[in-house]
């Protein structure tokens, strides 16, 4: 038996050396080879189109995007898992396709996590975790555990473990004593182009969060919902809209959409504001929605700024923003509604796919170095809502 032991000590200690390996060298691969596919489809790759109508167009492409074991971001270069990209669809996946293949998104995404030790914002095919543009990202966890609530998926010990030391390290790292984002992080979120002074949309990701864990009954996170919603009424309601962050009252799609779209804020009254204010600015022309307003008055991160992605997160047309702008319209039965959601199919229907952003005239976005991507699976979010008459 000694001999056995013995015998078996090397081999554990090229496996462990093995395994620290992947863990530094698997954000490098995973990120190279992101950045090659990003080039290659931007001067290589020819965009792939689909015939039908909106509906037909979107239900190809999801159907394109589960290979059997997770959902893939796009059928471009972001054929990867994207934390982000996947929570915002999790809870529109559930309701259109079996839940299974939810579940097992999430089951092969949370082996990679532990593996790895912690919660990236992307995992490759290969299982390598890694962040994109390369920060550490504000919603990843958030949108992780709004993943699994949404969905129903049971945690197992080992995986509610890994959560809570996850949940713990956040706190520690992002948050002060009062549960508030610490200001002047450096840190990625769903505008990952610029550098925000705690935005809205993250403040309405951990207050989200803080109702995941409560659900959930996980350790780690000592902070309510209610937290966030007081600091959101506080500090960003302008009386039409939840400003960008705390230092700059811009118009932001993601921050004055996504506290009602999570329901951090529940009120029609406000989401009404942000409509009126919308189709005031005509950020919903000539279809919906346009990122931002005043994007150059933010501090824009190296290689995305206004020389090599001009514009990239200003007035350009996201489609991501329009479908929750969608969401919200239905939700609080807004009549525009009807008009809003037929501009958008019709916005599929012309680019025969479903684009990532386009140019405010609704062209191809084409920068020096990077062509918005086709085929999002961001469609389950329209798929799940209901064709007006």
């Amino acid at each position: 038996m000694s001999r056995v032991l013995v015998s078996l000590k090397p081999r554990h200690a090229i496996l462990t050396i093995m395994a620290t390996l992947k863990q530094k060298i698997g954000p490098i691969l995973g990120t190279i080879r992101a950045e090659y596919r990003q080039i290659a489809n931007r001067y290589f790759k020819s965009i792939r189109r689909f015939s039908g109508n909106a509906e037909e167009v979107c239900q190809q492409i999801l159907d394109l995007l589960w290979a059997g074991d997770f959902y893939r971001t796009s059928l471009g270069h972001y054929n990867f898992f994207w934390m982000r990209d996947f929570g915002t669809v999790a809870e529109s996946l559930t309701t259109l396709v079996n839940t299974t293949r939810v579940h097992t998104t999430l089951r092969w995404a949370l082996r990679h996590y532990s593996k790895a030790g912690r919660i990236t914002t992307c995992i490759d095919k290969a299982g390598h975790t890694f962040n994109a543009p390369g920060k550490p990202s504000i919603d990843a966890l958030p949108w992780l555990l709004h993943s699994i609530v949404v969905s129903g998926y049971i945690l197992n010990a080992a995986e509610k473990e890994f959560l809570s030391h996850q949940l713990k390290w956040f706190t520690e790292s992002y948050l002060d004593a009062s549960g508030d984002l610490r200001p002047n992080l450096t840190i990625a979120e769903m505008r990952d182009a610029i550098y925000y002074d705690r935005s809205a949309y993250a403040i309405s990701l951990i207050g989200r969060m803080a109702h995941c864990v409560r659900v959930l009954k996980l350790p780690g996170f000592p902070f309510t919902p209610e937290a966030y919603r007081a600091i959101l009424l506080e500090h960003y309601w302008n009386g039409s809209y939840f400003n960008a962050d705390r230092t700059n009252d811009a118009y932001s799609s993601d921050s004055a959409l996504m506290p009602f779209f999570l329901k951090v804020v529940d009120d029609k009254t406000m989401a009404d504001e942000t409509f009126r204010y919308i189709s005031q600015k005509k950020l919903n022309m000539p279809y919906p929605l346009k990122y931002g307003e005043h994007d150059n008055e933010f501090r824009h991160r190296f290689g995305m700024g206004k020389w090599i992605m001009p514009n990239y997160t200003g007035t350009t047309i996201w489609t991501w923003h329009a479908t929750f702008y969608l969401h919200l319209l239905r939700r609080y039965n807004h009549p525009d509604y009807t008009l809003q959601y037929k501009k958008f199919a019709r916005l599929i229907e012309k680019t025969g796919t479903y684009p990532e952003l386009l140019n405010p005239d609704a062209s191809w976005y084409n920068a020096p170095f990077y062509r918005s991507d086709p085929g999002m699976v961001w469609v389950a979010l329209f798929l799940e809502l209901p064709k007006p008459k």
